[in-house]
């Protein structure tokens, strides 16, 4: 199978004329499908793809890793400018009323637009708790089980319900997974849920053990350095061949893998490309 994969929209902009913006989006393309894994915060994911020279009305599915709106804030330009119906596959908690405790108070960071505007621009959403099988060689984690005793999710993440404020346990929280002759690739849009869960919950979806790539955000920006080391023990453990991290994973900890990884390590910037 041959796979491409292009990081369309991240905080850091890797090449001239591209825009950096908080966030991630990436592009997955094969011999037989496209998916967009993720839109962006805004306008960038659409503004990069246009450098690249990537025609955006070829992508023939859109997966989205969870509701927050830096992962789903480019779906309105991305479906204006895709201009057709396409299936749009995530967890039925996107929809939740979410915030934060970070800025202000209860700070709105769900989806920004309601969802009858962005099936009136052909959304169609395929909202589901369970692995959805793509292709043959490409799925969806569906939710993740948290059976790692280190990796929580941050109790300043909300969801309104009924007027109150509770913790967000985040069950959206999804990856892509794919599945290659030297083995897995695993795309994580925010890893809420935790990496290290996220990559035993893709060994035993797919039956394989060897982890080839693991690409995106590892959602360890807050982490103890206790955790940090945890976790890179775990992918060491785990024979990752290949880290490519972005978006929320945080400079300290990116920068502690990038000295324990060496050349198995690379910064995932907008304008990231892998051909596998």
């Amino acid at each position: 199978m041959e796979l491409r994969i292009t990081t369309l929209s991240e905080n850091t902009a890797g090449l001239g004329g591209f825009l950096g913006e908080w966030g991630l989006s990436i592009l997955v393309e094969t011999e037989k499908l496209n998916i967009l894994f993720d839109t962006g915060k805004s306008i960038s994911a659409s503004h990069n793809a246009d450098i690249l020279g990537i025609d955006l009305s070829k992508i023939d599915k859109i997966v989205l890793s969870h509701g927050h709106f830096d992962h789903t804030g480019g779906l309105r330009q991305i479906l204006r400018r895709m201009g057709k119906e396409i299936e749009i596959i995530a967890h039925p908690d996107i929809w939740q009323a979410k915030y934060a405790n970070l800025r202000r108070q209860g700070e709105y960071i769900g989806i920004p637009f309601q969802r009858q505007e962005l099936e009136s621009l052909g959304a169609r959403f395929n909202l589901t708790t369970e692995s959805v099988r793509i292709t043959d060689n490409i799925m969806t984690t569906g939710e993740i089980p948290m059976v790692t005793d280190y990796e929580e999710i941050e109790s300043y993440l909300l969801v309104k319900e009924g007027g109150v404020f509770k913790p967000d346990k985040l069950r959206d929280d999804q990856a892509l997974i794919i599945n290659t002759e030297p083995g897995l690739v695993v795309i994580l849009g925010c890893a809420h849920r935790g990496i290290t869960n996220t990559l035993y919950h893709a060994q035993q979806l797919t039956g394989v053990k060897a982890i080839d790539t693991v690409l995106g955000g590892c959602h360890l920006m807050d982490a103890s350095e206790e955790r940090i080391w945890l976790t890179i023990a775990a992918l060491k453990e785990l024979g990752v061949q290949r880290l490519g991290v972005c978006h929320c994973t945080g400079l300290p900890a990116s920068a502690i893998m990038a000295q324990e990884f060496g050349d198995k390590f690379f910064f995932n910037n907008a304008g990231t490309r892998l051909s596998l």
